[in-house]
């Protein structure tokens, strides 16, 4: 496996103005490194303590995005370093994550996340719920955008139809919070069908590192 050939890939593969976060959950810090000496420098983590003991002992320029479900009684963890925070689904979430922030003087980045998948296991905002969080007005947080994931089906159709309901959303509040700039969605299975529909910032695992 040539993990800087599968980056390379990859960035040949989609417009500059895509952000490409490397999934390095269930990796080996070694593999990490081989993509950081690739020029990669977003990854992407679905556990706090993964995320904690690896930026403990990687470069301190790597942007560390915690991509998974984010439990409250979790953010005092991350908030001293944390780039960008992908998965917020309720206000107690943005609430906590603003105090710990705040407690660090710092603007913690976050992403809403609206479900538009059919699996019911999927966290996410509605529409609604998702304009009510950016109304609120808190000192410590950024949010920078909105993220969805698709149904896990092999149908494209359904797939492109839900990136293109995500969009529609993401072009909504918008409309009314000029400040939002992206739209994460798109993974190694469907990256391009999502970027085909708007996608800004895709969250690529397998096609990189290789499958699990």
């Amino acid at each position: 496996m040539n993990i800087k050939a599968n980056i390379s890939n990859i960035l040949n593969d989609i417009d500059e103005k895509v952000q490409l976060v490397a999934v390095s959950k269930t990796k080996p810090t070694d593999y990490i490194l081989e993509a950081y000496q690739a020029g990669q420098r977003i990854f992407g983590e679905n556990k706090v303590q993964d995320l904690v003991e690896k930026s403990a002992v990687l470069p301190d320029d790597i942007r560390w995005h915690m991509i998974g479900h984010l439990q409250s009684n979790k953010v005092k963890y991350i908030a001293p370093f944390v780039s960008l925070i992908h998965a917020v689904d309720s206000k107690k979430l943005l609430i906590e994550i603003n105090k710990r922030a705040k407690q660090h003087d710092r603007v913690i980045h976050c992403l809403l996340q609206i479900h538009i998948a059919q699996e019911s296991s999927k966290f996410g905002l509605n529409e609604d719920e998702a304009i009510e969080l950016l109304e609120m007005n808190l000192a410590n947080v950024s949010i920078d955008g909105i993220m969805g994931m698709a149904t896990f089906t092999d149908d494209k159709q359904q797939i492109r139809s839900e990136f293109k309901s995500l969009k529609n959303t993401f072009e909504k509040a918008k409309n009314k919070f000029h400040k939002l700039s992206i739209l994460s969605m798109g993974m190694s299975g469907d990256y391009d069908i999502a970027i085909e529909e708007g996608s800004n910032m895709i969250r690529i695992g397998s096609s990189i590192f290789g499958s699990r």
